[in-house]
C-alpha cells in the first residue's frame, strides 16, 4: 500500500463527509456550508492546498443546484430593463425596436416582442436571440 492510499485511509473518517456527491438537500447544505468555511479559510489565495477542494465542492454544488434549483429564465422585456438600465438607455435609445411608446408597452409587458426585434436587440446588445425570447 502506497504511503498516500495509508495516509488517506487514516484520516478517511474525517474526511469522507466532504468527498460525498450530495444524495439529498441535508447532504446539500452540509457542503455548502463546509465551502463557506474552505473559502473562509483559502481566501483568495489560488495556491492555497485546499483550494483543489474548494473545486471539487463547488462543482458538486453547482451541479446540484443546476438539476435541483433552476433559476426561471426571466421573460425578454425583463431583460431588456435590465440592460438598458446597465447601459444607461432610455426609451428613444432603442430605434430598431420602435418608437418610445412602444418600448414603453413592451417594458410594461402590454406588448411582446416579435422577431425583427428580438433580432435587433440581440444584435446590438450582442446577445444570443433566446435572451429575449
Amino acid at each position: 500500500m502506497s504511503v498516500l492510499i495509508k495516509k488517506a485511509a487514516e484520516h478517511w473518517e474525517f474526511v469522507s463527509p466532504l468527498l460525498r456527491k450530495p444524495k439529498s438537500e441535508d447532504d446539500y447544505d452540509r457542503l455548502v456550508q463546509a465551502l463557506d468555511e474552505l473559502l473562509e479559510m483559502t481566501g483568495d489565495d489560488e495556491s492555497h492546498p485546499l483550494m483543489s477542494l474548494v473545486d471539487i465542492i463547488g462543482d458538486w454544488i453547482e451541479e446540484w443546484d443546476r438539476v435541483h434549483h433552476p433559476t426561471p429564465k426571466p421573460p425578454g422585456f425583463e431583460v431588456l430593463g435590465y440592460l438598458m438600465r446597465e447601459h444607461g438607455l432610455t426609451q428613444s435609445d432603442l430605434p430598431g425596436v420602435g418608437t418610445q411608446s412602444v418600448v414603453s408597452e413592451i417594458l410594461s409587458g402590454k406588448r411582446q416582442l416579435n422577431l425583427r426585434q428580438v433580432r435587433w436587440l440581440a444584435e446590438h446588445f450582442k446577445l444570443p436571440v433566446d435572451v429575449f425570447i
